[in-house]
């Protein structure tokens, strides 16, 4: 089992940038994908980019391709989304999942999920 914490979430303006992380706890969680989601009260939650195991290979969504990025240190238990450039639109709550199964990852069906940390962007 792994357990996840989201931080570093905020309030920033257009064109600032942001990183955020996510702690696991338990000893596999190395074994584990690990995406980021985002959600907005009312609309469907939506996926942004994940990062395999080893951290060899990463997705982005194409919203936000060439602007967020992915990095994991595992023996810090540490997976990170840097946001740069950010939008009013990109103001959402961001979750962080894990899963073994990529395609799983993938298709937001993960089993195991963080509380979410609130991003806000003004313009």
């Amino acid at each position: 089992q792994v357990s996840l914490v989201e931080s570093g979430g905020g309030s920033v303006h257009t064109g600032d940038s942001l990183r955020l992380s996510c702690t696991g706890s338990g000893s596999t969680f190395s074994d584990y994908n690990v995406g980021w989601f985002r959600q907005v009260p009312g609309k469907e939650r939506e996926f942004l980019g994940a990062i395999d195991w080893n951290g060899y290979n990463t997705q982005y969504e194409a919203s936000v391709n060439g602007r967020f990025f992915i990095s994991r240190d595992n023996d810090k238990r540490m997976v990170y989304l840097q946001m740069n450039t950010l939008k009013p639109e990109d103001t959402a709550i961001y979750y962080c999942a894990a899963d073994l199964n990529w395609g799983r990852m993938i298709a937001g069906a993960n089993r195991h999920w963080g509380q979410g940390t609130q991003v806000s962007v003004s313009s």
